[in-house]
Parts: C-alpha cells; sequence; structure tokens
C-alpha cells in the first residue's frame, strides 16, 4: 500500500506498503469504474517479442541477445524512488542498451486518465496490490514470463495479483504482519513476551501488565476506518481468509471473522486497548510513555523505534504474530506493492526485464534491500516476495539499532513464510471501508456487537459495492 507517516522533520524512511487512507480510497473507486468502462487498449509495439497467437493479452519476453530501446517506468515519489533509480546503474550493467526513463509521478492522480486515454502509457507502474484487480483488463498477463519464478514467491503475492487464470502484477514486497512490543516495559514488571505463542496469551499478558500499570492500555486499537480494516485483514489472512474470495464473493460472514472482532472486542470492553491512529501525536505519546506496549502491525512499523520513538529507541522488539490456536499460522499479510505492465505501453517487454533484474537477480533485489546511499543499513520496513532472495542466513539488511540491534530480517522472513496463500483484493475493497472499517470504529465505541459489525457491513458491502460492479 502507499506510505503513511505523520509529517515530520526527520529524514522518511518509505517501505511499499504504507497506506494513504483517502488517496488510496478514492484511487481504487475510481479504479472499479475504469475497469467497468474504459476503452480497450490494445498493446504497443512490442519488438521482437510475440504473444501467442491464441491469446494476445499474455505479455512475451523479448528474444535476441541485445534488447535495446527506451522505457517509461512510474514510481511514486519517495525514498523508496531513490531506490529504484539507483539499480538502474545496476541493471544497465547487465542490458547497456535499455535507457531507463524513471519517472517519479503521483500515481493515484494521473494512472488512470493515462489508461483511459491511451497517452503516453508508461511501460511500468509502481501499483498497491489492493488495485491491481481493478486495472486487470488493461495490464498484460504476466504467466509467461513469471512461469520460471513463480514457484518461488510467496503464494500470498501470486494470489493476490491473479485474476481470472491470469497473473497482472510482478510482486515486489512481502509485508508480514509481526508484534511489536516494548521489552524493557514489560521487563520491569516481570513480563517475558517471548512466551506469548498465541492471542489468548496476549490477552493474559496485557492483562498482567495493566494490573501493574493500571493507566495503561497495553494493546494498539486502530482508530484511523482504513487502517482498521487493513490489519483486520492481516488477523483474517493468518486464518487463510480475507474479505472476498477468489472469484470476488464477500465472505465476511465467517467463523474467522468472528473470532477475530470478538477478540478486538474483549480488548476493548477490558480495557486492554489504546485507541489512536496509527503514529498520530497521541499514538507516539503512549508508546514513549510505556501504556501502550503490544503493536500488531506489519513490519513496516519498524521505521517507528529508528525515527520517532527517540526516548524508547532501543526497547522495542518483534516477533511473529501470535497465533489464533496453537500450532496456527505465526503471519499475516498486511498491505503490499507490486509493479505492473500497462498494455497500452510502447516497451513493456523491456520493462520485464528491468522489473525482473530489480527481483529475480541477485544484484537487482541486493541494490533494492541491501545497504546504499538512501538506506545505509538496507530497506527494513519490508522483505523480498522471492523466497531465495529473502534467505534467513543470508539477510539483506543489517541488525536495527532501534530494535537493541535485533537481527529483523530473520524475524520477518520466518513470519513470512508462515502466511497462508491468499485471494485477489477486490477493486471495492477501499469501499467497503465505508461500512466494515467504520463499522469497526463503532465497535471500538460500544455502539455495535461483533456479530452486527459482520451483519450489517456484509448487508452494506454486497449491495452498494458487490451488486454495482
Amino acid at each position: 500500500m502507499d506510505q503513511l507517516h505523520p509529517r515530520r522533520r526527520t529524514a522518511r524512511p518509505v517501505g511499499a506498503c504504507h497506506p494513504r487512507p483517502v488517496a488510496a480510497a478514492l484511487a481504487l473507486v475510481a479504479a472499479t469504474a475504469l475497469a467497468a468502462c474504459g476503452p480497450e487498449i490494445t498493446p504497443g509495439d512490442g519488438g521482437d517479442a510475440t504473444a501467442p497467437a491464441d491469446d494476445p493479452d499474455v505479455l512475451q519476453a523479448p528474444t535476441g541477445d541485445s534488447p535495446s530501446g527506451e522505457i517509461t517506468i512510474w514510481s511514486r515519489s519517495g525514498d523508496l524512488y531513490k531506490v529504484f533509480d539507483a539499480a538502474i546503474d545496476d541493471f544497465n550493467q547487465k542490458y547497456p542498451d535499455i535507457e531507463v526513463d524513471h519517472r517519479a509521478v503521483d500515481i493515484d492522480a494521473k494512472l488512470q486518465n493515462t489508461l483511459i486515454t491511451g497517452t503516453d502509457v508508461p511501460d511500468g507502474v509502481f501499483l498497491d496490490d489492493a488495485k491491481v484487480a481493478g486495472f486487470a483488463e488493461h495490464l498484460w498477463d504476466l504467466s509467461d514470463v513469471l512461469q520460471p519464478y513463480v514457484d518461488d514467491i510467496a503464494p500470498q503475492k501470486v494470489d493476490v495479483n491473479s485474476l481470472d487464470g491470469g497473473i497482472y502484477g510482478v510482486p515486489f514486497d512481502l509485508n508480514p504482519g509481526l508484534l511489536y512490543y516494548n521489552k524493557t516495559a514489560l521487563e520491569k514488571v516481570g513480563i517475558d513476551a517471548t512466551r506469548i505463542e498465541t492471542y489468548d496469551d496476549l490477552l493474559a499478558a496485557a492483562r498482567e501488565y495493566k494490573s501493574a500499570r493500571p493507566d495503561s492500555g497495553p494493546i494498539h486499537l486502530e482508530r484511523s476506518a482504513f487502517l482498521a480494516q487493513l490489519q483486520l485483514e492481516m488477523y483474517a489472512s493468518q486464518l487463510g481468509t480475507s474479505i472476498a474470495d477468489e472469484n470476488g464473493e464477500l465472505r465476511l460472514d465467517s467463523p474467522e471473522y468472528e473470532r477475530i472482532l470478538g477478540w478486538l472486542d474483549t480488548v476493548r470492553t477490558e480495557g486492554l486497548g489504546t485507541r489512536a491512529e496509527y503514529l498520530t501525536p497521541s499514538d507516539i505519546e503512549t508508546l514513549e510513555s510505556g501504556r501502550q506496549v503490544f503493536y500488531p502491525w506489519a513490519i513496516w512499523f519498524s521505521f517507528a523505534p529508528q525515527q520517532l520513538l527517540p526516548e524508547t529507541a532501543g526497547d522495542w522488539r518483534a516477533m511473529p504474530l501470535p497465533a489464533w490456536e496453537e500450532g496456527g499460522a505465526r503471519g499475516g499479510a498486511m498491505g503490499g506493492s507490486s509493479f505492473v505492465l500497462p498494455k497500452g505501453g510502447e516497451s513493456s517487454e523491456l520493462a520485464w526485464l528491468f522489473y525482473e533484474f530489480l527481483m529475480f537477480d541477485e544484484a537487482g533485489y541486493t541494490a533494492v534491500w541491501g545497504p546504499n546511499d538512501i538506506y545505509p543499513g538496507g530497506l527494513n520496513t519490508s522483505i523480498p516476495s522471492y523466497r531465495p532472495a529473502a534467505d534467513a542466513t543470508e539477510p539483506l539488511f543489517d541488525p536495527v539499532d532501534a530494535l537493541g540491534g535485533q537481527d529483523l530480517w530473520s524475524v520477518a522472513v520466518e513470519a513470512g513464510r508462515q502466511i497462508p496463500g491468499g485471494a485477489p483484493i477486490p477493486a471495492w475493497w477501499a469501499g467497503a471501508v465505508d461500512h466494515l472499517g467504520t463499522n469497526m470504529q463503532r465497535m471500538f465505541d460500544g455502539e455495535l456487537t461483533p456479530r452486527d459489525v459482520i451483519e450489517r457491513s456484509s448487508a452494506d458491502i454486497q449491495k452498494n459495492l458487490v451488486e454495482r460492479q
């Protein structure tokens, strides 16, 4: 997802997945309309690549030993743009005759109209996983070019980019959920967080901490409707489910969601939660004061101890998420991005070579996640979705000083390997925030029960979103 960081004066580390709620919601709704009514866009000149006659929507890799030409690549502005930009020199060592025109673009604002008009269509675009399905009819099916790698990509990332038998994104990052905890504060009251293995254990630890510090709300409860829904999907991912199945059918009314919402409601009713919006000043204050000590979130929370929590930097650690039952998965996905290749681009097959290099070539993924001028210790807000790159014994980024020198790489890789497979993110996902995300906030207000959230949200999403596709 897009980046979400509070305004600050310090440098801005960006993972590929921090959501920008309003922009993402508007863009995804727009993407839905685009998929429904946009004009058909035909593939551009593929050079010497030739798609099979029976399926002209499937991209083919270039042939020949010396591919040449120019590609236009769109990325979001920020540090990650700089990382990709710096990797171009490495790419050109392998492909010296491909010129990369790399542009920092407000993708949410520009991509829809660009695809509708078919004017100046880029060859490759960095895109939130949640938006891939909405644009799929305008994108190349990458099944053939990904075939040599697909068995080694995290299944969840393949699944979220798949639709009707095609794969429409080159998977970029894996964003495993982790349980961040204030080790120092917990140890002061005699709690060993490493003994937490299930969500029942987490409740027990939170009760013990609150008994020692009555002013605390140990567990984070998200106040943003968008982020609360995103976090809910992280929990659901652990249980192998999501808001929609592989056919886009709503499946919110299920024992899994009832269990998760019931657990969140217990956190609320017992006063075990701090309800705040992710890393806003009120959230940061409770983290720094030791009143909020458990933060179940995507790996990209790692930047908070590094830049926003000076008083408790070094006190925080990360561990895999608790399991919903003993022996259950301790990894769940929260957000993520991929690279897509519009069919209207003039050199899509050459853009594929660029993304193939970044994601599947050791020189490429080392340039992205390894130490560089932008991230001297390496990019530690995500891990690669390509499993040979995500080797626990060969870390691409350094231990994190703000996590007490912890080897976050190995923790995240292990959590990532436990993420169950997923399903494509429906084009109406962000629109569901007005129903599901908002109803979760009403539950946190004490107005709705978990059952109410499920029934009301299911009815409204089905009527207002699913049936209007």
